[in-house]
């Protein structure tokens, strides 16, 4: 949660719980995911604590790193699924950083979020049991893969759980919500700081610098997350960056001014 925010504005903020920055990015190269030998341990991992539930016994834990068969990589374009793909797992993010999108009849493609390490993806294919959009690696990936109905069976028999498992869905709704309530309400520097700061929230609690960071998205990917043009996000940069808000060098960005961009989120919340 961004700091010095309310609680009314959470929704807004679950809006932007969609991204990361990992390691600098390869060689695009379109690729299907491959499939690593090695079985992979949820009680050993380093992201343990951002993706699975806190209060598992020690035979829980077991018993959940039973149902992660494997795990894939994906190189950067590489698309983990696809629209329209059955839906028979759910992915667990171990490393690098992921787009959702979904194109129009006429080409245009449309970024529905960005998914980071510790987050879950897939849950768009319940509803139907089809994927409804595509899922696309903006740099090298791996992730762990975990059959949902292996998913669905543990959940029943571990009540912590089934209640994750409840609050990831009841996050992807507020998330929704969020995006809602950006579009309609906030001017381009508003979404911009937003953006900004919840990114840099995020980054922190994951180790990273309070006040750099790389964007792994293009500007135009950026822009069309929050409903802007791509020389409407490019000239809110290039404000932020002359008002001595943030240095800007190509995709690294380095907070100068973090009350000042604080001040214009609050903006849009009064």
């Amino acid at each position: 949660m961004l700091n010095h925010i309310g609680a009314n504005d959470i929704a807004l903020q679950e809006a932007y719980n969609q991204m990361d920055v990992q390691r600098p990015p390869r060689t695009a190269e379109m690729q299907v995911p491959a499939e690593s030998s090695f079985k992979v341990a949820c009680s050993n991992c380093n992201l343990r604590e951002l993706c699975l539930p806190i209060g598992l016994s020690t035979a829980e834990m077991n018993r959940l790193d039973g149902i992660v068969a494997t795990r894939k990589k994906v190189k950067q374009g590489g698309h983990l699924f696809s629209s329209g793909d059955p839906f028979t797992t759910l992915y667990a993010i171990r490393t690098g950083f992921f787009k959702t999108c979904v194109v129009s009849e006429d080409g245009r493609e449309q970024v529905t979020g960005f998914q980071m390490a510790g987050e879950i993806m897939g849950l768009d294919g319940i509803v139907s049991d089809h994927h409804n959009c595509n899922a696309i690696a903006l740099e090298d990936a791996e992730v762990c893969v975990m059959p949902f109905n292996h998913v669905e069976d543990l959940s029943r028999e571990i009540p912590v759980l089934q209640r994750h498992v409840h609050k990831i869905m009841s996050r992807e709704i507020v998330r929704e919500n969020g995006v809602m309530m950006l579009l309609a309400n906030m001017r381009a520097e508003e979404r911009l700081a937003a953006f900004l700061l919840n990114l840099l929230q995020r980054l922190h609690a994951r180790g990273y610098s309070k006040s750099e960071l790389i964007l792994r998205m293009t500007r135009e990917e950026i822009g069309s997350y929050l409903g802007m043009k791509l020389e409407t996000v490019s000239r809110t940069f290039s404000k932020f960056s002359d008002e001595g808000i943030i240095e800007v060098k190509q995709k690294n960005i380095r907070i100068l001014d973090h009350e000042k961009l604080q001040t214009i989120f609050n903006a849009s919340t009064c």
